[in-house]
């Protein structure tokens, strides 16, 4: 579970509640409640994106969100040392020994292009193939975040509607002042609600989307050097060092401990020759 999305919705539950309940109390929270604006705001936002988008795209949605709460992710340490060990394998068995290792892999981005390696594709339709694979890739991921995006501007628009639809009801029975304490309510909790949906919710859920896809897309571009430079007999030392440069300070730190860590007794430690 990703720790960090759920610390987050917790913690802004947190401070709306504390806010609501700080100086009039919990039974402040029932004047929150209003179910004909959580049905015009969520039920209106909704329909919008569905009008936006096809329905196969929109119902994705669903399975984008439990992404969010997944802490799974390829490290990029462990990828790197992956491709070191096929490389020194090529080095010492020849290319045709990766195929026995795809079995082995689960990242099916790295399967394809070694077999492409293996059939003796030439570096270029490799390189070729495998930046097709990341733009869609991209495109994929740009969908998803896009139907958030729409969402986040959704949600406060109808609020705003609702906020109107309160005000002309309120307008119409002026002459009864007992209904225009709740046709008021409704008109500020519709906004409520929507400015919640967008800045609580969409807008953080595409920013983490962004986030996610712009590591996962650099992973991926460190693969493609990586397979390459296999393709090539480029020495693994070579191929390590450049592939360390995809790494962060703190990451290049816990790389070096990990396979100094692993190393066997009598090896060069990594980053020596």
């Amino acid at each position: 579970m990703d720790i960090a999305t759920i610390a987050g919705l917790v913690l802004g539950m947190i401070a709306i509640i504390m806010t609501i309940t700080l100086d009039n109390g919990i039974g402040a929270l029932l004047s929150f409640i209003n179910i004909p604006s959580v049905f015009l705001v969520i039920g209106g936002g909704l329909a919008s994106t569905m009008i936006s988008y096809k329905l196969n795209d929109f119902l994705r949605m669903m399975k984008i969100c439990s992404n969010i709460f997944s802490a799974k992710e390829n490290s990029k340490e462990d990828m790197i040392r992956t491709l070191v060990e096929l490389s020194n394998k090529a080095r010492r068995e020849g290319l045709l020994a990766l195929e026995a290792e795809q079995g082995a892999i689960d990242d099916e981005f790295i399967k394809q292009s070694l077999q492409l390696v293996v059939d003796g594709v030439e570096p270029g339709t490799i390189r070729e193939f495998m930046e097709l694979e990341l733009t869609n890739l991209e495109s994929r991921h740009l969908l998803g975040r896009s139907i958030f995006k729409t969402m986040a501007a959704m949600f406060p628009s109808w609020g705003m509607l609702g906020t109107v639809v309160a005000l002309i009801n309120m307008l119409g029975q002026l002459d009864d002042p007992t209904t225009i304490g709740p046709a008021m309510a409704m008109a500020l909790i519709t906004t409520f609600y929507g400015s919640i949906l967008a800045n609580y919710v969409c807008n953080p859920v595409a920013e983490k989307l962004t986030i996610r896809s712009r590591s996962e897309i650099q992973l991926k571009e460190m693969i493609i050097e990586g397979i390459l430079s296999i393709q090539a007999g480029e020495n693994p030392r070579i191929m390590e060092h450049k592939l360390k440069t995809f790494l962060s300070p703190e990451q290049k730190t816990r790389y070096e401990e990990l396979a100094n860590s692993t190393a066997p007794a009598g090896a060069p430690a990594a980053g020596t020759a």
